[in-house]
């Protein structure tokens, strides 16, 4: 069974908790009784069929994975310990589909009457757990045909008494990957991070500090979207009429509900992974990017230039079509229209490039004028991460062991600078000097 009961109850308890408190699982990782790390040797087979889930199957001729991870290893994201590369860089590159993992593990060595198994809290997209071919267990829904990836989110997963009797058990994870996740990283595919096996109550341990990581990793994406949507509140009651700065709203609350998006999508799995590509990947991202130069547009009083709203509205309809028939799930030109979004943000680019210099030259702020530029630089930092990604600018730091991304970082700075801008240009009753 899987022990997620009043699972949303503590994801909110812990995320108000985490932000006063950081190192809350930190210390308890080191006891005394064995907790072990299956990192292999797996064997290791791509394709599918449920006979592999039998604890008598033989898989001698199968290949066989380490999943040891270097000294230091984690993932790119919330900094999850223990990362290694998935089956795309172990010689498997184009491929997607199902794999399978099994491993016979003795109990021997393992103290405690109640064991459980955490599982792994890094696969690609999706996986079941059997343990001497039952079903335990699944990240992911296999109900139907194809199956369903939501978030991997850290999972426990209690042996039976009758499994605890055994003087061994055979282990075997089911995994699945989407074509779209295969472009992804050189590296996805399967397990990243081994699963553990011990007595309950420290693997438990293991487990909250898990949900510790995730948790804390996306919390900024909790709190900026907040301070977004005050910040619209402030503009919208403290410079009326509000349809004067109507764009500059608009941008804040769809801003916030992308980056609010992305803990509700990794915290509660209700957003399934094409749930997330469509909701954000297709419909906010361009409307956020199309009301933002708007919003610079109203700031820096360019409403003579009649054209730019119309070529705004033309680009966030193009990026939309484009970012739909992009995904590879949907279509099999997926390429050539990522190709293609990849053009249109560049325009997005190009025109902001355009207004903010028109601004800056038709306006003068006694000194705010800068300050108004710092704050569109930092919110383009956020808006086009892929395009500094691409020029290898680092996307994401790690510091006290959890991913804080450039964005984050650029969107923390950047609601300073406009709670200064605002308040300033309020002393001067204008939102604009």
């Amino acid at each position: 069974m899987i022990c997620d009961k009043n699972k949303y109850v503590f994801i909110l308890l812990y995320a108000a908790w985490s932000i006063f408190f950081s190192k809350a699982y930190a210390a308890p990782l080191n006891e005394e009784n064995p907790v072990i790390k299956l990192n292999g040797p797996w064997k290791f087979k791509t394709g599918d069929s449920i006979q592999w889930s039998a604890p008598d199957f033989d898989d001698s001729e199968w290949e066989t994975v380490d999943l040891t991870a270097p000294v230091g290893a984690h993932d790119g994201d919330v900094g999850l310990t223990g990362y290694v590369t998935g089956w795309a860089g172990r010689g498997y590159p184009a491929y997607s589909g199902y794999a399978w993992y099994r491993m016979k593990v003795s109990l021997d060595g393992i103290k405690g009457n109640v064991l459980a198994l955490l599982g792994p809290p890094a696969v690609d997209e999706a996986y079941q757990l059997f343990m001497d071919g039952k079903l335990i267990g699944e990240a992911g829904d296999f109900s139907g045909s194809m199956p369903v990836a939501y978030s991997i989110q850290p999972r426990m997963f209690i042996l039976s008494p009758e499994m605890r009797a055994q003087k061994e058990i055979n282990i075997a994870f089911r995994v699945w990957m989407s074509s779209s996740a295969l472009g992804q990283s050189s590296e996805s595919g399967g397990i990243h991070i081994a699963p553990e096996l011990g007595e309950r109550n420290k693997i438990e341990l293991r487990y909250r500090h898990q949900w510790g990581q995730t948790i804390k990793g996306y919390i900024v994406d909790v709190i900026e979207p907040v301070l977004f949507i005050l910040l619209a509140l402030i503009i919208f009651i403290l410079y009326p009429p509000a349809r004067q700065h109507k764009w500059l709203i608009i941008a804040l609350v769809l801003l916030a509900l992308v980056r609010g998006n992305q803990a509700f999508y990794y915290w509660l799995q209700i957003e399934t992974s094409h749930g997330i590509d469509v909701v954000t990947t297709v419909i906010l991202m361009p409307l956020v990017l199309g009301s933002w130069l708007l919003a610079w547009r109203e700031w820096y009083k360019l409403n003579q230039m009649n054209w730019i709203f119309p070529v705004v509205m033309i680009l966030v309809l193009l990026y939309m079509g484009s970012q739909l028939l992009s995904l590879p799930w949907l279509s099999d030109s997926a390429s050539a229209f990522q190709a293609a979004s990849k053009w249109i943000r560049l325009f997005f680019v190009l025109l902001l490039l355009f207004m903010i210099c028109q601004g800056l030259r038709n306006r003068h702020e006694n000194g705010r004028g800068w300050l108004t530029l710092v704050a569109a630089v930092l919110v383009s930092v956020g808006l086009f991460a892929q395009e500094l990604s691409a020029l290898h600018i680092q996307g994401i730091w790690f510091p006290y062991g959890v991913g804080v991304s450039r964005t984050q970082y650029a969107y923390s700075v950047f609601i300073v600078v406009l709670f200064i801008l605002l308040f300033s240009g309020r002393k001067q009753n204008t939102l604009t000097s």
